[in-house]
């Protein structure tokens, strides 16, 4: 078997040996070749940095990088690493890491990041010894909005690629695909939650995905995180909120209030190639 770059394969060989990798996966993971398509090219996937091992010309287990600079740091993002099954148990995710750290240092990568499910032992054992270390644990929701009111709420709707991002608080919670960069080229929607025609909140939403992005208050007032959800649920009564930091305290007590669904835990880990 042999380390390749994934550029060397096309598209439908990718995304047939990963739909394999993930088909005994704890979460159901989409099949449709679009859905992919556009997540990978919104997060940013680049091919060229990408890494399969190869049995003869048969793709047999993958690590898939999205590259960009993120708060000043070239960084690699693993948006899905996988073996299939009858080659598990043959350390070809480590060996794969062997060679990535290498070739993506020499191509000006700064940080390695991927996110894990917190109950996948044998996947963060196998990431620790490659060299990761958890830096943030994130819990993912979904479900109906339930409100003790339904009231009327102004919104501002905005295109993401035209606003002025300076005004959104704390955006070094939020994880890869759900920073600014991704939103941006990924078909979201940034509403203003407006009180007495001043911004009080404001949230990010995908309308196909149903996906809610960021949402966070501008401002503490009485019932703001009320009037927030309100605001989502005149556009959506339906979300999925994935990766909530768990250290913020209020947002997870407005998220409980709603008796959304915590379906999963992930964690969050790093790897930075300087000290290598």
């Amino acid at each position: 078997m042999k380390i390749r770059k994934l550029s060397i394969s096309n598209f439908d060989e990718i995304l047939e040996c990963f739909l394999k990798s993930f088909d005994d996966y704890s979460i159901k993971m989409p099949t449709e070749k679009e859905y992919y398509q556009q997540r990978w090219s919104a997060a940013k996937v680049d091919f060229n940095l990408s890494y399969g091992m190869y049995d003869n010309n048969k793709l047999v287990g993958f690590v898939i990088h999205a590259i960009d600079k993120r708060f000043g740091i070239q960084t690699a993002f693993n948006t899905g690493t996988g073996v299939i099954p009858e080659y598990r148990g043959k350390k070809i995710v480590k060996s794969i890491y062997d060679y990535a750290k290498v070739d993506l240092k020499e191509n000006g990568v700064e940080l390695i990041i991927l996110e894990v499910l917190t109950d996948n032992d044998k996947a963060i054992r196998a990431y620790q010894g490659v060299g990761f270390n958890i830096t943030k644990e994130y819990k993912c929701y979904s479900g109906k909005i339930q409100l003790k009111s339904n009231l009327q709420i102004e919104l501002k709707k905005h295109s993401p690629s035209q606003y002025d991002w300076e005004k959104l608080p704390e955006q070094n919670i939020y994880s890869w695909d759900f920073q600014k960069e991704t939103i941006v080229a990924g078909g979201y929607v940034l509403y203003e939650v407006m009180n007495n025609g001043v911004p009080e909140s404001y949230f990010i939403f995908h309308p196909e995905k149903k996906y809610l992005a960021q949402f966070d208050v501008f401002m503490t007032n009485n019932n703001e995180w009320e009037r927030l959800f309100n605001a989502v649920q005149q556009v959506t009564d339906e979300i999925k909120i994935i990766n909530v930091n768990k250290d913020l305290s209020d947002k997870i007590n407005a998220i409980h209030l709603r008796k959304l669904h915590n379906f999963t835990d992930q964690y969050e880990m790093e790897l930075p190639l300087n000290k290598l």
